[in-house]
């Protein structure tokens, strides 16, 4: 048996989300039945992360035990092949040790939520970028963001469905930048609670449309109450973009 560490990359919006659902389609669900098309196996698939839907995905790290005597590439030329027409890719497929597991071995998380701010319509950017149409203060939101920064009980950007133990979370950084229209926020955690990120960006756009001030987001975060919580952005413009590990983990080159 080998086990095998992949790359994902993903459109969130026809999935219910990465997790297998009992009422629409799920990315992990994809991929299982790549697997399958090429090897005949059933084989589970384990995620760095757990994306909701239409969340997506531009390196989401995953792994799965394989008895196969393909190369990590023909695998993953299979895989890619296997997955048409769905809106997922294998960027990259390695060999791993045994222990190594995509999610309990992940050190850090990083997602980017994307806004465009303009009030023309969205073409190219459409289901993959919230759009708001008031002008966005871009240096306000970036400098109420570190107000989240550090270890805080997230309890407010929390959703009431989330199943985490606790809802104490250290935020190593959260940046906020204007590119042109575009604004990036971009958010780095060991781990992030249900709906966390999406939580944050609401407020910001609060605070960068002048409702909000950098106190009132610190209050916020102070009440520990999903009350408390000033929008929840949707979906559309969110991406888990990486995971980070310890050590490189591949054994072998890809060809």
């Amino acid at each position: 048996m080998t086990r095998f560490a992949l790359t994902l990359e993903y459109d969130g919006r026809p999935f219910m989300g990465w997790q297998h659902q009992d009422h629409g389609p799920s990315v992990q669900q994809a991929v299982e039945e790549a697997i399958k098309k090429i090897t005949q196996q059933d084989i589970r698939v384990f995620a760095a992360g757990r994306t909701d839907a239409g969340v997506h995905a531009l390196g989401m790290r995953a792994h799965f035990d394989l008895e196969t005597k393909l190369t990590p590439f023909r695998l993953m030329e299979g895989l890619n092949a296997g997955l048409r027409p769905h809106p997922v890719a294998v960027l990259n497929l390695d060999i791993v040790d045994d222990e190594w597991h995509a999610r309990f071995a992940c050190i850090g998380r990083r997602y980017v939520y994307k806004i465009i701010n303009r009030r023309a319509p969205l073409t190219l950017d459409k289901g993959q970028s919230w759009q708001v149409v008031r002008p966005l203060d871009a240096g306000a939101m970036h400098a109420a963001a570190q107000e989240l920064v550090g270890e805080h009980d997230f309890t407010t950007f929390r959703s009431a469905h989330c199943q985490a133990q606790s809802p104490v979370k250290t935020l190593d950084s959260i940046s906020v930048t204007r590119f042109g229209e575009e604004i990036e926020v971009e958010v780095a955690a060991r781990s992030f609670l249900h709906h966390q990120v999406r939580s944050i960006v609401g407020c910001l756009k609060l605070v960068g449309e002048g409702n909000w001030t950098r106190g009132d987001l610190r209050q916020a975060l102070q009440a520990k109450d999903r009350d408390a919580l000033g929008f929840n952005a949707p979906p559309d413009g969110l991406y888990f973009v990486d995971a980070i590990y310890p050590q490189v983990e591949e054994k072998s080159e890809t060809e």
